[in-house]
């Protein structure tokens, strides 16, 4: 039996067949107002009549790792990323990695005519995918795919900026355009 993804707080026991009997609780767990429900993020498992949630481990980033993070740092030729959630994992408080979009990886086109400060800015999470591990300090990301760029920024009035093309968000509070490389959105 497969569950989906729950979150913690989530009633579990509509995802159960019906008329089963009630399972032993396990890790990641615990029952309120008679309902099982989940303690962690997380896909259920159901062992014998023991109803778990495996505590999902983080991991390093590595080639092809899909990660988040917001750009601390931005030079001429490369934005700086702390890296805080890899492969859809949140990592933990404090150990984050350091990631850097170096120009020539921030789209696939065009690659000469890219300035950095025309697609990030100081604040902005970012989507991109792991190409190699780089140097000793930071792993080498790039944004060169469609769903990949800023998926949320904030404007210079302090609002959430909304993409209105592949190269520009627009604030909603004062309509100026802002430039940006943006990630296409999911489901579109």
């Amino acid at each position: 039996m497969s569950f989906p993804l729950v979150l913690p707080g989530q009633p579990i026991s509509s995802f159960l067949p019906p008329r089963a009997p009630a399972p032993q609780l396990g890790n990641g767990t615990y029952l309120k107002h008679d309902e099982p429900r989940a303690s962690l993020l997380g896909v259920p498992k159901l062992d014998g009549s023991t109803l778990t949630i495996p505590r999902v481990r983080p991991h390093p980033p590595a080639p092809n790792s899909v990660v988040l993070g917001s750009v601390t740092r931005l030079s001429p030729q490369q934005a700086f990323i702390s890296i805080s959630v890899v492969d859809g994992v949140p990592l933990p408080a404090g150990e984050e990695f350091t990631g850097v979009i170096r120009s020539q990886d921030v789209r696939a086109t065009e690659k000469d005519r890219v300035k950095i400060g025309d697609c990030f800015r100081g604040g902005d999470v970012v989507r991109g995918v792991v190409i190699s591990l780089g140097d000793a300090r930071s792993y080498f990301i790039t944004t060169a795919r469609n769903d990949l760029g800023v998926i949320f920024a904030t404007s210079e009035a302090g609002a959430t900026l909304e993409p209105v093309s592949w190269q520009e968000m627009r604030c909603p509070k004062t309509g100026k355009i802002e430039k940006r490389k943006c990630a296409k959105p999911e489901g579109l």
